[in-house]
């Protein structure tokens, strides 16, 4: 009679996920979450894990544009859906997308463990939101921690960089509404 243990593996899963725009093909364990498919399957390691309880923010990603906490999702629920993860917002070519800029002339980061998640959450708020009140930020950002800045200049970028988009829309924005009369 055999009395060694029987050693049983978790089931794996192929996923096929929508990174910042290509395509990804991942076999892993159904279980696994979203960031550790991210950072450690994709190395994509700009997307922080912090508390890894949903709280901090730090792993906040855009699934379908919105803001999520991929420490909270597993990978297997994001098949079919298309994740933007702050790697996504440079191109690399180009350096700083305009919320970048905005963080760094306003001196919102300082240890910058919590700026990508800060980043991602902005974005997509500023996509729902873009004609958001800084009070509207300032709750917003409330959700993501942060111990060095005080927030307070978080909120100045965000609202800067959301002052300029209103202000880069508004020519064509109205060009295009002149036309329609």
């Amino acid at each position: 009679m055999n009395t060694d243990p029987v050693v049983t593996h978790p089931p794996l899963q192929l996923m096929a996920l929508d990174v910042n725009g290509e395509q990804h093909e991942v076999i892993t364990e159904p279980r696994r979450t979203l960031v550790d498919v991210l950072r450690h399957d994709l190395r994509l390691t700009g997307t922080h894990v912090g508390c890894e309880h949903g709280i901090c923010g730090a792993c906040t990603v855009l699934v379908d544009e919105r803001p999520v906490r991929a420490c909270l999702m597993f990978a297997a629920q994001a098949e079919g859906a298309r994740i933007r993860t702050v790697e996504s917002l440079s191109d690399g070519d180009s350096g700083l997308n305009d919320l970048q800029r905005a963080f760094t002339e306003h001196h919102a980061l300082q240890c910058g463990f919590c700026t990508p998640g800060f980043l991602m959450l902005a974005e997509g708020f500023l996509g729902e939101r873009p004609e958001a009140s800084k009070d509207e930020i300032r709750e917003v950002v409330a959700s993501n921690l942060c111990r060095c800045t005080g927030y307070q200049t978080i909120v100045e970028a965000i609202d800067a960089c959301a002052t300029a988009r209103r202000g880069a829309c508004a020519t064509p924005c109205d060009m295009s509404a002149d036309e329609e009369h």
